[in-house]
C-alpha cells in the first residue's frame, strides 16, 4: 500500500512539472513572437556623378582589329557574314570618329587570306595593315610595339577566328597586364560552340565582353557632347540596325535630337 502511495505520488509531481515546464517555454515563445524584430541600420551612401574607371573613352584605350580577312570570313560560321561586315565597319567607324588609336593587322594577306575587309580600309584609308605569319597577333613583336607605342592600359579587341586569333592575343595580352575588351559581335568562329567556348574562355581569364554598338554608346554617353553628336548618330544610322532606323525617323518627322 505505501509503495503504491509513493508511486502515485512521483507520478503527480512528474506531470505538475511537465504542466509547468510546458507552459513557460509556451510563455518565452509567446514573449518572443511578440518582440519586435530590431530595426535595420542603414549605411550612409555618399555616391558621386561620376563613372567608373571601368568604362572605356576615347583616350583610355587601344582598338586592335585582328585578320577581317576574306579567307577566314569564309569559314565563319558562328555570324552571318553580312551581319558580321555591317558590324565590323560600325566598329571601324566608332574608333576613327573618337580618335581612338587602332591597330588593324592581316595574316598572309598576299598569300592566302586576302586584304582586309573593304569596309575598314575605307575607313582607315591611310593605315597599312601589319601582315603577319603567326596565328597570334600578339607573338609579333611590330603589333606589340605598335599598341605599347599608344600607352593605353585597356585593349579592345575584334578578329577572325574567336577561337585563335583573338583568344590567343586576348591571353597573352592579359598575362602582360592589359585590362582586355572582346568586341563579342565583331568576330566569329568557326561555329558558334566555337565562338562561345572561346569567348568563355577569354572572359574566365579576365576579358570583358563587348558589342559593338554598346562600344559607340559607351564613347559617347552624353547626348550633350556636340563634336561626336553628329557622328555617332551617322553611325547609328549606317550600321545600326532598328535603331539607326529610329534615329532616321525621329530626325525627319520632328528634328528629334537627344542632346540639349
Amino acid at each position: 500500500m505505501r509503495k503504491l502511495f509513493t508511486t502515485r505520488v512521483f507520478t503527480t509531481v512528474a506531470l505538475l512539472t511537465t504542466v509547468v515546464a510546458s507552459t513557460t517555454v509556451g510563455s518565452m515563445l509567446v514573449a518572443k513572437a511578440d518582440t519586435p524584430a530590431p530595426i535595420e541600420t542603414k549605411t550612409a551612401m555618399h555616391a558621386k556623378a561620376v563613372p567608373s574607371p571601368r568604362l572605356l573613352t576615347p583616350t583610355n584605350h587601344t582598338l586592335l582589329m585582328i585578320d577581317h580577312q576574306s579567307q577566314m570570313a569564309f569559314a565563319t560560321a558562328s555570324i552571318p557574314i553580312t551581319e558580321l561586315r555591317n558590324n565590323v565597319a560600325g566598329l571601324a567607324k566608332s574608333a576613327k570618329a573618337f580618335k581612338v588609336p587602332t591597330v588593324l593587322t592581316t595574316v598572309a594577306a598576299k598569300t592566302f587570306s586576302g586584304p582586309i575587309f573593304p569596309e575598314i580600309q575605307a575607313v582607315f584609308p591611310d593605315q597599312t595593315p601589319i601582315d603577319r605569319t603567326t596565328m597570334n597577333a600578339w607573338e609579333d613583336q611590330r603589333v606589340v610595339d605598335k599598341v605599347n607605342s599608344y600607352g593605353n592600359k585597356k585593349l579592345v579587341v575584334s578578329g577572325l577566328w574567336t577561337e585563335v586569333c583573338d583568344l590567343s592575343a586576348v591571353l597573352s595580352a592579359i598575362d602582360q597586364g592589359y585590362e582586355v575588351y572582346i568586341v563579342t559581335d565583331t568576330s566569329g568562329g568557326v561555329s558558334k560552340e566555337a565562338h562561345d567556348m572561346a569567348i568563355q574562355r577569354m572572359v574566365q581569364a579576365g576579358a570583358t565582353p563587348i558589342t559593338w554598338m554598346a562600344y559607340l554608346l559607351e564613347l559617347q554617353r552624353d547626348w550633350a557632347r556636340g563634336e561626336t553628336y553628329a557622328a555617332t548618330t551617322t553611325i547609328a544610322k549606317e550600321n545600326g540596325g532598328a535603331y539607326g532606323l529610329g534615329v532616321i525617323y525621329s530626325q525627319e518627322m520632328f528634328s528629334g535630337h537627344e542632346g540639349k
